[in-house]
């Protein structure tokens, strides 16, 4: 780590904030500074909201996203209005930096990962109500394993990508609600206390391949769970709320923030966007914690580099910006502090597009846009076995995460996270196979 000052009369962190704040006296950076970095994002999703639109709609369009079916694809700001939207998300996003703060947990990459994932899916999936039965199951799993719940918050955090089971099952099945909203709570809270075990388990099937692990393990239970529904004659109907027309309006909000990522790097440490060159260097396979490894400040940059990345491609392909997309956006941009770069990620995308030219969808097209973006999850195949692999595993990806969400009709938010777990099951062994040293 590097403190950076210096007597030269340039730009020191000295002369923009506060150095004792952010740099401990051994050179480290504080878990205060880092926690005060990630929470001014939260409160900026939610200033953008109260600016977006009135008190009063906001509070009418979060009662509304509360009680709407959440699965996949519900973009929120066709549901609550954009006001409600990013109000809700950045209410989510505070929640789960407090949640890790009252638990003490030090500010990692893993940390970094799974707030922007929190941030992000709260555009289109997750909100303040949905998110609390599944985490509360993990809990309980934890007690039952006399664990301390530190151990298991990130499973807990990223579980909630099957909130949608509950609020389908309290507000979608047409049951009387002194029926249904007992159901959908206890159906949350058993998520959550058979999906730590699962999880881990399939950490081995793909070999860290995956950087969506716990969708991998999500889309399981919701295929599991969406078969017994079947089984007694409940439909879970597909759906496509997606906004257009508001390019304008959030691509400066999303520029804004990931150059202020990069600008954050800078300010904590002139030297860390020379680091960006190691973070390049590893494949991303998990576990590649680039706060531990190359420091908060690179990982603050390159953060910010996959997110202006991400976003251009959204605008270049002629992309709606709104709830789904910019949620993939702010994946990639938190998986920039653990496992993705350009490096490894490019590849993936590009498979993504090639796919375009020779099967029966365009590029801009929701799901392969989603595609694009969250297919990124197998970033450490192309960086770990090439680019040309890379682009076979996006190229393949493409197909596949439009099949998947059929088994469990979208009540798995991280439908590419299930996806990209059969397509690493699948491709890594036959890669490994025929590799040579």
């Amino acid at each position: 780590m590097q403190n950076s000052q210096d007597n030269t009369g340039g730009i020191t962190i000295n002369k923009i904030i506060n150095k004792n704040f952010f740099i401990d006296t051994e050179g480290k950076y504080t878990e205060k500074g880092k926690y005060f970095v990630l929470t001014t994002y939260g409160i900026v999703l939610i200033l953008f909201g109260l600016l977006a639109d009135s008190p009063l709609n906001i509070l009418g369009g979060i009662v509304k996203i509360i009680l709407d079916p959440d699965f996949l694809i519900t973009d929120y700001i066709g549901v609550g209005g954009m006001g409600a939207t990013f109000v809700n998300s950045g209410l989510v996003t505070l929640m789960s930096i407090f949640i890790l703060h009252r638990l003490k947990i030090h500010i990692t990459g893993a940390s970094i990962s799974t707030i922007w994932l929190m941030s992000g899916f709260s555009l289109f999936g997750k909100n303040i109500f949905n998110i609390w039965f599944i985490i509360i199951g993990v809990y309980l799993y934890s007690v039952y394993q006399k664990d301390k719940f530190n151990k298991y918050i990130y499973i807990a955090l990223l579980g909630t990508s099957l909130a949608p089971m509950t609020t389908q099952i309290m507000f979608g099945t047409g049951l009387f609600y002194f029926l249904s909203i007992p159901l959908g709570i206890l159906a949350g809270i058993f998520v959550g206390f058979i999906l730590p075990p699962l999880a881990a388990y399939l950490m081995r099937v793909h070999q860290g391949f995956n950087l969506y692990n716990t969708g991998f393990a999500a889309g399981l239970i919701g295929t599991i769970f969406v078969s017994l529904f079947k089984s007694y004659g409940h439909e879970v109907e597909s759906r496509l709320i997606w906004t257009t027309g508001n390019n304008t309006i959030l691509c400066p909000l999303l520029i804004v923030i990931f150059i202020s990522m990069i600008i954050w790097g800078i300010l904590l440490d002139r030297e860390s966007i020379l680091r960006i060159k190691n973070i390049m260097k590893y494949g991303g396979r998990l576990v590649t914690d680039f706060v531990i490894l190359e420091g908060f400040p690179a990982a603050l940059i390159n953060m910010g580099i996959n997110g202006l990345f991400a976003t251009f491609y959204i605008i270049i392909v002629k992309g709606d910006l709104n709830g789904p997309t910019i949620g993939g956006i702010f994946t990639i941009a938190g998986f920039g502090a653990f496992g993705k770069h350009l490096k490894n990620m490019i590849p993936i995308f590009a498979g993504v597009f090639i796919g375009s030219v020779t099967k029966i969808w365009r590029i801009n097209d929701p799901a392969i846009l989603l595609a694009a973006l969250f297919g990124t999850t197998l970033s450490p195949i192309a960086g770990e076995f090439g680019w040309k692999v890379g682009i076979i595993a996006g190229f393949i990806h493409s197909s596949v995460v439009l099949n998947v969400s059929y088994l469990h009709a979208g009540l798995n938010l991280y439908n590419n996270g299930f996806a990209g777990g059969i397509v690493a099951l699948v491709l890594v062994p036959i890669i490994e196979a025929f590799r040579k040293d």
